[in-house]
């Protein structure tokens, strides 16, 4: 009799979101709203991009009578751009924001962000990658030195905690006991980082 296989696990998604200079006096009011709607912030900073940075941003929209508008409002002022993990991240957040056209989301999704946040179509609060292979572009795009593998969960979080962290944290922690330091939180942090044994593969950082 063959072994039951367990169920593959669903790694945790990302997405890249958006509050654009409009909406940027609403930071903290829709982070709570990001939050409380069941995303984590994975990363966040806050800048100010350059026409050429947005026309790059937006490549896929050239040629459209709407481009030179949205290049230039998109580089009017700063914005704060987060990376936005959870199960279907993409999906969650494309509804979460609602229709493009802001008017139009006042009246088929009035409580979505783009109808709460956004003054029209041009001008819509807060932007949202369309795909997960967009999500992955524009991720890189924003943030350059994102590490984009999945994210464990279950079992496979499990595994890899009995795997790399109980062991070396148990070495750790006797190694502590031994050494009988005056600072041993300190002590036993620097430990880690000099025996870790494998590479960080998540980076949680909030850069301005």
């Amino acid at each position: 009799m063959e072994a039951l296989m367990p169920e593959p696990q669903i790694y945790v998604e990302r997405t890249l979101a958006i509050i654009k200079p409009d909406a940027i006096g609403k930071e903290e009011e829709i982070e709570d709203l990001i939050l409380r709607s069941g995303f984590h912030i994975i990363q966040k900073r806050k800048l100010q991009l350059s026409p050429e940075q947005c026309s790059n941003f937006y490549a896929e929209q050239f040629g459209k009578i709407f481009f030179p508008n949205l290049t230039a409002y998109m580089s009017s002022g700063p914005i704060v751009a987060m990376v936005l993990a959870r199960n279907c991240a993409v999906s969650y957040w494309k509804e979460l924001l609602g229709p493009s056209n802001s008017l139009r989301a006042r009246i088929s999704h009035p409580h979505s962000l783009r109808a709460l946040y956004g003054t029209d179509e041009l001008r819509n609060g807060l932007h949202g990658s369309l795909s997960i292979s967009s999500a992955e572009k524009e991720i890189r795009f924003i943030f350059p030195e994102a590490i984009l593998e999945p994210l464990p969960t279950g079992q496979r979080a499990r595994d890899y905690l009995n795997l790399y962290v109980k062991p070396t944290l148990l070495a750790g922690l006797t190694a502590l006991c031994k050494e009988k330091p005056a600072e041993p939180m300190i002590w036993l942090a620097d430990w880690l980082i000099e025996h870790n044994p494998n590479k960080p593969k998540l980076q949680y950082r909030i850069s301005q």
